[in-house]
């Protein structure tokens, strides 16, 4: 089970989602952290940067430049629907959109990475669209910077990846459903 990108996106809602002590050193995984609801624990952020970074993994933190200057956080990542983040010299941005005008309008935002969701079909009964790997490559074509398939990707459908047209994937579910997925993976 091998996918070669350039780089690996894996979400995150708790540092203790992932055990980086199971993953080897590797410059290709970005960590994703979206702390929904809870209020985020800084020095554990702090101490987690510090491990992400003795293993070359870049750590990001949705939707709080505060929090991601504090834990001295590689970059930002900003959810489709937020507005208010950006460009900022001292982070990098990735941003994450559904359809081609959240797209366009991360570009605007200055985002140099751009998570595109849901390649795959999901069992989410309130979300039924999904592009497929045909219309993924035809929009990532469409565009000069980095877009990353996310949604409906697990074990099944992995090898798929190989099709698309990316320098890299996201996992989201997957990470929290299946960990040793990570460890396999990487």
């Amino acid at each position: 089970m091998f996918i070669i990108k350039k780089y690996y996106y894996l979400y995150i809602e708790n540092t203790k989602d992932i055990n980086l002590n199971n993953v080897k050193k590797n410059k290709k995984i970005v960590i994703i952290y979206r702390n929904k609801g809870a209020k985020a624990d800084i020095e554990e952020l702090i101490k987690f940067n510090k491990q992400c970074k003795k293993k070359a993994f870049k750590l990001y933190i949705a939707n709080n430049l505060k929090l991601a200057n504090k834990c001295k956080a590689h970059g930002v990542y900003v959810s489709a629907y937020n507005n208010k983040i950006y460009l900022n010299k001292k982070l990098d941005l990735i941003g994450s959109a559904h359809n081609y005008c959240e797209i366009n309008n991360k570009i605007k935002q200055g985002c140099k990475t751009i998570i595109l969701s849901r390649l795959f079909k999901t069992s989410y009964n309130y979300k039924k669209s999904y592009f497929g790997i045909v219309k993924f490559n035809l929009i990532k074509k469409n565009y000069s910077i980095n877009i990353v398939p996310l949604g409906g990707i697990n074990a099944f459908n992995i090898l798929k990846l190989n099709l698309v047209k990316s320098d890299g994937f996201a996992l989201l579910s997957e990470v929290k459903k299946k960990p040793a997925i990570t460890s396999r993976l990487f």
